[in-house]
């Protein structure tokens, strides 16, 4: 059965840009209200973000904060508390993507990666989970955003990979868990937004010519792909591959 989703209120972690902005604002044109987290983003950005998501005609706070602190965590819940007083939807999409052979890594940057992509979902899935227990009706959906590491090693960024293959599994058991009234699912999003480790727009482009659709996506596919999950009520447990193929 399809959930309508209007009126419903939705905390998407990193969506001031890139991919989780195309989250919050494909959220927004469902109806839905948006708490938008960043943390590094331009004011710039923060602001055309929160401008745009108003434009269809729903409310959109944002708050600051490092989420891969504790206190980081409970800023947002706190914000969310005073801002909506409720959640339907959480999307936990913020990353950091570190690159670099696994001898490479230090114990600081396995820390951050462990702390941003794995222990604030979890922390925010408990405490989401606990207000989404409230709702009249009980219930709500969490969506994680998962990628490549969460079916198969990725030896270019080793401890994002099983940060992500970690998240996977936090997903799963959340959806035991919180069964029946909260679904929880993944995506994990293919060649959807060019990186930042020096790929050219040729490269680019060749990387799609790899790919069984021979085309690379954006984010609106992955907005899309949240929207659905967060409307489809017999979905949970799901791993949602939206990749152009790229998983065959």
């Amino acid at each position: 059965m399809r959930t309508d989703l209007n009126d419903q209120v939705a905390l998407v972690t990193g969506s001031a840009h890139r991919v989780g902005r195309a989250i919050a604002l494909a959220l927004a044109r469902a109806g839905v209200h948006v708490l938008v987290h960043y943390h590094r983003a331009s004011t710039e950005d923060v602001r055309d973000t929160l401008h745009e998501i108003k434009s269809y005609g729903v409310d959109a706070f944002a708050v600051s904060a490092d989420i891969s602190q504790p206190e980081g965590v409970q800023q947002v819940m706190d914000a969310l508390r005073e801002q909506f007083g409720r959640v339907n939807i959480l999307v936990n999409s913020a990353s950091v993507f570190p690159q670099g052979p696994l001898l490479d890594v230090s114990l600081a940057s396995w820390d951050l990666t462990m702390h941003v992509n794995l222990r604030a979902p979890f922390l925010f899935t408990q405490q989401a989970a606990r207000l989404m227990q409230q709702n009249t009706p009980p219930g709500g959906v969490i969506v994680n955003i998962v990628d490549r590491g969460a079916r198969q090693p990725w030896v270019k960024r080793p401890e994002h990979g099983i940060s992500k293959a970690g998240l996977w599994m936090l997903t799963q058991v959340s959806a035991l868990s919180l069964a029946p009234h909260i679904r929880v699912n993944a995506i994990l999003p293919g060649p959807v937004l060019k990186t930042n480790d020096g790929m050219t727009d040729d490269e680019w482009a060749r990387m799609a010519t790899r790919l069984p659709l021979q085309i690379t996506g954006d984010g609106d596919d992955i907005g899309r792909a949240v929207v659905y999950l967060a409307g489809e009520s017999f979905i949970t447990g799901a791993l949602l591959d939206v990749d152009g193929g790229e998983h065959l």
